[in-house]
C-alpha cells in the first residue's frame, strides 16, 4: 500500500504515495537526521510544485520518470529567481537525486534527468565547519554511493566515526577488531599523534553503523587487525575514504574544504556550540594545547566576549 507523505504534496496518488515511501525509508531504514528529512521533504515537495506549473497539472509517477534535463534546469533557474544560492539548489538536486534512486531500487521507472543535470558551483570560500545537517547528510549519502551494500556499510560507519567521535581518519583507520565500538562498548581507546592515550565516546548511532558493516562485512576479521576493510580485505586506506569524500561534494555541492579533516573539526565546533567547554573538548581531541582547540573549534571574539561577560565576576560593571 503506498504510504501518503507526511506533508502538504501537489501530486497524483502514485507518486504521492511512492514519496510517502521514500520518506519512511529514510526515516526508518537510513535513520536520516530529522532536520534532514524536512529539508527533503520541502526539497521534493518545492519540485512537485514547480512541476504542475510547468506541466500544466499535478504531476504523476509516468510523467516524474520521463523529466528532462530541462525540466529540472527550469526548475532549479525557478528556485534561483526566488532567492535560493547555490548550496540550497545543491541540496535540492540532491534530494531529488535520493528520490529517484529510491523508485530504481523499487522497480520503478526513475528519471536519469537528475544525474544528467551538472551541481551549481558553490561561490567560493571555505567554511571552517560543516553544518549539523550536512555532516550526518554526508554519512547518509555515502551509504547509497556505494555499489555494494557492505561497501555502503563500510563508509557510512567510517564517516560517523570521524564526526561522532571527532577522530582524526588515521585513528579511525587504526581501530582493530576487538576494539570495534558494539556490544554496549560506548567508548574508545585511541592512541593519536606522540604516543599520547584519550578515551572518547562512542554514540549509540555510530555503534549500530559499525555492527550493520560487520554483519555484511565479507572478511574474517581477527581480533587484532584493522576493522575497517579495502574492497579485497586489505587494510583500508585514507586515500579511499578522500576519494568517498570527494564523490559526496560533488553529489551534495559542498565546498573542497570538505574532507574527512573536516568531520572533525565539525565535532569540535558543535560541541562548543552546544555548551561544550574548551577544556574537556581538547580532551576529546588529544590535543596538547588548548590554544589549538580554540583555533580547531573557531573560537571567534564574539563568541569569547559571551563567556567573558557571563563568567568574569566583574564583567558586568564595577571598579
Amino acid at each position: 500500500m503506498p504510504t501518503e507523505p507526511p506533508f502538504l504534496l501537489i501530486a497524483r496518488p502514485d507518486l504521492a504515495g511512492l514519496a510517502g515511501e521514500w520518506l519512511e525509508y529514510l526515516k526508518g531504514e537510513r535513520r536520516l537526521a530529522a532536520k534532514t528529512l524536512e529539508a527533503y521533504q520541502r526539497d521534493f515537495s518545492q519540485l512537485c510544485t514547480f512541476l504542475t506549473g510547468h506541466l500544466g497539472s499535478a504531476p504523476s509517477l509516468k510523467e516524474f520518470a520521463t523529466l528532462a534535463p530541462s525540466d529540472i534546469r527550469a526548475f532549479l533557474a525557478s528556485r534561483r529567481a526566488g532567492g535560493a544560492g547555490s548550496r540550497t539548489l545543491a541540496r535540492q538536486l540532491a534530494a531529488c537525486r535520493s528520490f529517484a534512486r529510491f523508485l530504481a531500487r523499487r522497480g520503478h521507472d526513475a528519471p536519469s534527468a537528475f544525474q544528467a543535470v551538472r551541481t551549481p558551483k558553490l561561490d567560493k570560500g571555505v567554511p571552517k565547519a560543516l553544518t549539523v545537517t550536512d555532516s550526518l547528510a554526508l554519512a547518509e549519502e555515502a551509504d547509497s554511493l556505494a555499489e555494494e551494500p557492505w561497501i555502503a556499510a563500510r563508509d557510512r560507519a567510517v564517516l560517523l566515526l570521524l564526526y561522532g567521535s571527532g577522530l582524526r581518519i588515521s585513528e579511525a583507520l587504526a581501530v582493530t577488531r576487538a576494539d570495534a565500538p558494539v556490544g554496549g562498548r560506548d567508548t574508545l581507546r585511541i592512541t593519536g599523534k606522540g604516543g599520547k592515550t584519550r578515551i572518547v565516546p562512542v554514540l549509540p548511532v555510530v555503534s549500530e553503523a559499525i555492527s550493520g558493516y560487520l554483519a555484511l562485512c565479507p572478511f574474517s576479521l581477527a581480533p587484532g587487525e584493522p576493522l575497517f576493510r579495502g574492497a579485497r580485505g586489505g587494510p583500508l586506506s585514507p586515500r579511499i575514504i578522500q576519494k568517498v569524500m570527494e564523490r559526496l561534494r560533488s553529489a551534495m555541492g559542498l565546498e573542497p574544504s570538505v574532507t574527512p579533516h573536516a568531520l572533525r573539526h565539525s565535532f569540535a565546533t558543535h560541541l562548543l556550540g552546544n555548551g561544550g567547554d574548551l577544556r574537556t573538548i581538547q580532551e576529546l581531541l588529544g590535543h596538547a594545547s588548548l590554544s589549538t582547540t580554540q583555533s580547531y573549534t573557531h573560537v571567534d571574539a564574539a563568541r569569547l566576549l559571551d563567556v567573558y561577560r557571563s563568567a568574569h565576576p566583574r564583567a558586568a560593571g564595577g571598579g
